[in-house]
């Protein structure tokens, strides 16, 4: 699709009826996109321009390509650009990856059942632990994991009791029903 001269077309859909379509044209060192974009209930806007393209050198050969964003004053070389009325990278529309937007505990829980799954445990941090050690693993692998394991349920378990207002001085919760 990028090889210079390369034409086609993208179109989204939505119960079967066309939401959308972008007409993308490859020139030497740049794509251009052709579209029609509007605001909730505004009039349609043609619009038509080039997004640059850069590439780098693979370790084990050949090269890889990326866009620069076209967003006014961006140009940061990304692999992926996100539609709106022009697409842009993901810095450009503050977009952030689902793990981002999670809470301190909820973090701490995912990568606890991470380790959980390395070692062959059921998943849940309330599921209890140390079904042993997997065979094969080194002894003391095992033990790093089980000790950073326990750091990271203790954390998750602070952070569900600061979620509901525990207060685990008094075993009583601050909410009040």
């Amino acid at each position: 699709m990028l090889e210079p001269g390369a034409t086609g077309n993208v179109t989204w859909s939505r119960s079967g009826e066309e939401t959308g379509s972008i007409r993308i044209t490859a020139e030497p060192w740049r794509i251009v996109l052709d579209y029609r974009s509007r605001d909730a209930g505004g009039a349609w806007e043609s619009l038509r321009y080039g997004v640059h393209l850069d590439t780098t050198a693979c370790t084990l050969g050949g090269e890889r390509h990326w866009f620069l964003c076209p967003a006014q004053s961006c140009g940061r070389r990304v692999a992926v650009l996100y539609g709106g009325r022009i697409f842009a990278c993901r810095h450009c529309y503050g977009l952030a990856y689902p793990s981002q937007r999670e809470a301190a505990g909820d973090r701490a829980a995912r990568k606890a059942d991470r380790i959980r799954e390395r070692l062959g445990w059921l998943g849940g941090v309330l599921n209890g632990g140390d079904w042993g050690k997997p065979k094969g693993m080194h002894r003391q692998t095992y033990e790093r994991l089980c000790s950073e394991h326990d750091r990271l349920v203790a954390q998750a378990l602070q952070g569900v009791a600061e979620q509901y207002g525990f207060d685990p001085v008094s075993g009583k919760s601050r909410l009040q029903f």
